[in-house]
């Protein structure tokens, strides 16, 4: 089905070297480079793959941007979840079609993009009023106004407990995710998942020791390294640079409570 570019959308021009630029498209703007300069009405109308000049000749050709495009590029306060791991995230927390998500720490909004986008119906606690707008703005900048009836963002601290019972999953990204065990067992319906995403390994270690204490099962940590060729001819090779590590990723699930309030048996 036939989709034209239009006035107010955002999309990504790749010039003859592969660099990439994010613009929104308005009708009474230019974009500027040290290549010279166009109109963006010479987009607006066009299909995806239109390509244009430059005043100096250069060629600029457009597309819309992936969700891992914009990530990269979107306004930011707090540093963002790679692309990387936000696939990972989505399979860890086995997100679906109206999954109930709590989602703590939403900074820019990077990971509320990929749950909204993946169906989920998203609430998320953050501290700060800035990062919240932020990643409002960020979410429905690019999913479209939509998304905002799937995605609504609390300015509230975690820490000190959850309102929402019967989740299907909770993704954290905060310095202590420790914390918020005790709270996730009670908001989380059994068999929900719980996601954490943590700089630093000594993090790591102290989850683990709150999840072995808990009602959550089948813990495990994980890290996701990228690594692209360099494929040209005969020339192949792994690239000089590689997207190494970012975060590691922690999952478990919560088993209901046993009689006695004693812990599940360990499943192995």
């Amino acid at each position: 089905m036939s989709r034209p570019l239009r006035h107010g959308e955002r999309v990504i021009l790749v010039d003859s070297k592969g660099r990439q630029y994010l613009i929104v498209l308005d009708e009474g703007a230019q974009f500027h480079s040290h290549t010279g300069y166009f109109d963006h009405a010479e987009l607006i109308g066009r299909e995806e793959g239109a390509t244009v000049r430059s005043s100096t000749g250069a060629r600029y050709s457009v597309m819309r941007p992936t969700l891992a495009d914009f990530v990269l590029r979107m306004p930011r306060g707090a540093q963002v979840i790679y692309p990387k791991d936000l696939g990972a995230i989505l399979m860890l927390a086995d997100v679906f079609p109206g999954a109930r998500v709590l989602e703590a720490g939403v900074g820019s909004g990077a990971c509320s993009l990929a749950l909204v986008r993946a169906g989920a119906d998203v609430v998320g606690y953050e501290i700060r009023s800035d990062f919240a707008e932020r990643a409002v703005a960020n979410v429905v900048g690019y999913l479209g106004a939509p998304a905002a009836a799937h995605f609504r963002v609390h300015e509230r601290d975690v820490y000190a407990g959850i309102d929402e019972r019967g989740l299907d999953r909770i993704v954290l990204d905060l310095p202590e995710p420790w914390s918020v065990v005790k709270h996730a067992e009670a908001a989380l319906r059994p068999g929900g998942i719980l996601v954490a995403y943590t700089p630093s390994i000594t993090q790591v270690v102290q989850l683990r020791e709150a999840l072995a204490e808990s009602c959550f099962e089948l813990a495990e940590t994980l890290e996701v390294l990228a690594r692209t060729w360099h494929v040209e001819g005969q020339a192949v090779r792994p690239d000089h640079r590689m997207v190494a590590h970012t975060g590691f990723l922690t999952s478990a699930r919560l088993l209901g409570p046993v009689p006695g309030g004693l812990k599940p048996a360990r499943l192995r």
